[in-house]
């Protein structure tokens, strides 16, 4: 089993340096990160969405689902922090 944990760990490491290896150089005009999509974003939010602003689009309809999750993420990591914070008080520690 040892074996085999250690191979999977040693492939995943070579995949990820393949992807990091063959990422485009920073500023190259290629990328993905300048793809014409902003342009798309800005002449087209308000025809498939309806919402004037373009930020409020982008975020409510078009990445609505990766909102969602960020948000899932804030608000149960502060139902366990209230939770942790709760159960120490209640058990009377008393941290100054």
């Amino acid at each position: 089993m040892k074996h085999l944990t250690t191979l999977l760990f040693a492939v995943l490491f070579l995949i990820l340096s393949w992807g990091v290896l063959t990422m485009p150089a920073m500023g190259d005009p290629n990328a993905p990160a300048h793809n014409n999509l902003a342009e798309y974003y800005k002449t087209q939010s308000l025809k498939d969405t309806g919402a004037a602003n373009i930020i409020a689009a982008i975020i409510t309809d078009y990445r609505a689902f990766d909102t969602l999750g960020e948000t899932t993420v804030l608000f149960t990591s502060i139902a366990a922090v209230v939770s942790i914070m709760s159960a120490s008080h209640s058990k009377g520690d008393k941290h100054e």
